[in-house]
């Protein structure tokens, strides 16, 4: 079978015609398949549901019960059949809960990666190669100019600044989803066990994870009475970026604007973050991550989805792999 017969792009997203179902669906349809729980991959409205049961709790924490018709819970690893296709979810490493999605009809496989990552993550499981006559990759990083420093590294940068600033709040703006648990986590590791303080927006979540057996410490809610600006001095505070739109951050003693993101690389982009100490953590692949992830599958065809779809199809077609990108939108960078 030709993989165009078997997945294919459609207005609504990547779409199964043999087995009537979409892949991470940007507008509600009767039948989805969600690889991860962050809103652009994981939207509310569908008729059925599969994803594993982490992403489903996660859709349920972010959009209510009701956030679909019917659900089903596929476990990694475990082989289902839909309308006679094969689908099996693999874990993509991305965030809790995240998986690759592998669709097989009459000896053709073709692995849907959603978002993923190689770099060690103590907040969810590694990603896993599988192989496949096709590979759907992702290129959010996808130039080579993209180098992503160690993460050890990058929390190291904090802990200094903590001893440096003691009278500063340092405030962390890092996604809801994925991005604060994973630097809370590696703040742990790094052996930080002072309370860490949280935005009200990430308590759901982050007692989420907790509930789901990983460490993430104390933590507080960062609650500020009138009285009590200096109690925060020298402490670390974690929201979402949309919280530093607004006065939130402002509220904290002398705050050290601070943000975890991929994008940190980019001094242009710091700087209209008004960011002072940029932490460059991604919850993608960098470029050597993406060249190294397709050599290691050994596909014979790569399709290139959201982000720079180009450079990533032209190092392919270097390297005698047949590719093509999707041009699928309706897609962002939330969980980088």
């Amino acid at each position: 079978m030709k993989p165009d017969a078997l997945l294919y792009p459609a207005p609504k997203g990547l779409y199964c015609e043999i087995g009537d179902f979409y892949i991470d669906p940007v507008q509600p349809v009767d039948r989805a398949l969600i690889t991860h729980g962050h809103s652009d991959h994981a939207r509310s409205g569908h008729g059925q549901v599969l994803a594993t049961r982490e992403t489903l709790d996660i859709m349920r924490i972010r959009y209510g019960e009701g956030f679909c018709g019917t659900s089903q819970a596929v476990a990694l690893g475990e082989t289902i059949t839909v309308n006679g296709v094969e689908v099996r979810f693999h874990p993509a490493g991305h965030v809790l809960g995240s998986a690759q999605i592998s669709v097989m009809a009459k000896g053709t496989r073709i692995v849907v990666s959603g978002d993923y990552k190689r770099r060690r993550d103590p907040t969810c499981l590694a990603f896993e190669p599988v192989p496949c006559d096709v590979f759907i990759t992702e290129a959010t990083f996808g130039l080579p100019v993209f180098h992503h420093p160690d993460d050890r590294a990058e929390m190291q940068k904090l802990l200094t600044s903590l001893k440096q600033f003691p009278e500063r709040t340092h405030v962390v703006g890092a996604y809801a989803l994925g991005k604060a648990q994973r630097v809370i986590a590696l703040l742990r590791e790094q052996g930080y066990d002072e309370p860490i303080y949280i935005h009200g927006a990430l308590q759901k979540l982050c007692d989420y994870y907790r509930s789901e057996g990983i460490d993430l410490g104390e933590i507080r809610p960062a609650t500020l009475a009138a009285d009590d600006k200096q109690d925060f001095a020298g402490t670390v505070v974690i929201g979402p970026p949309a919280a530093f739109a607004d006065r939130w951050a402002r509220r904290f003693v002398d705050p050290l604007a601070i943000f975890a993101s991929g994008w940190m690389m980019i001094r242009q982009r710091a700087k209209q973050r008004g960011v002072e100490l940029p932490l460059v953590i991604s919850d993608h692949c960098d470029w050597p991550e993406l060249t190294r992830t397709i050599r290691e599958i050994g596909t014979s065809q790569v399709w290139v989805t959201h982000g720079r779809e180009e450079a990533l199809v032209r190092w392919c077609e270097l390297e005698g792999i047949a590719a093509r990108p999707l041009h699928l939108v309706g897609y962002d960078d939330e969980g980088e």
